[in-house]
């Protein structure tokens, strides 16, 4: 059975102006990973989150859940996934982690490098183009990826 990556980008961009704790410095739904066309390349998806994670990498953010101040437009998308197939590995990870990453890390047999399976050369590509940009106008800690797997 295979595995799919669902997913959003989110930032909140009067958290830079405002301060995160001001009550206007929400999360916003950027865009969906559905229109980067990123795959579902297993080696990346374990590097990444630790989904299907034969290869024994370390992943960057595995498991963390729902943020509990998610936007309601990626809020909303998740919650249309709540029947069968139920969504799970559900995490997040923020432009300021990916940036500080070690991305020649390995896998366990030494031959994949986070770099190599979902690095700016891969078809993640498009992604980190969408969050670098939005991290440059609203900061790398106000910007995130949101994913879950079907």
């Amino acid at each position: 059975m295979s595995t799919d990556v669902s997913g959003m980008i989110e930032c909140r961009p009067l958290a830079r102006i405002y301060g995160e704790d001001d009550e206007d410095a929400v999360w916003h739904a950027a865009i969906d990973l559905f229109l980067l066309n990123i795959g579902n390349a297993y080696d990346a998806l374990a590097c990444l989150f630790g989904v299907r994670n034969s290869f024994g990498f370390q992943p960057l953010a595995e498991d963390r859940g729902l943020p509990h101040d998610a936007s309601d437009g990626l809020r909303a998308e998740f919650d249309a996934w709540s029947g069968p197939p139920h969504p799970y590995g559900t995490t997040w990870i923020t432009w300021a982690e990916l940036a500080a990453a070690d991305w020649d890390r390995t896998d366990a047999s030494g031959r994949l490098s986070r770099q190599a399976v979902a690095g700016p050369g891969s078809h993640w590509a498009p992604v980190w183009d969408v969050m670098r940009t939005l991290a440059e106008l609203h900061g790398p800690d106000q910007v995130r990826l949101v994913v879950w797997f079907v």
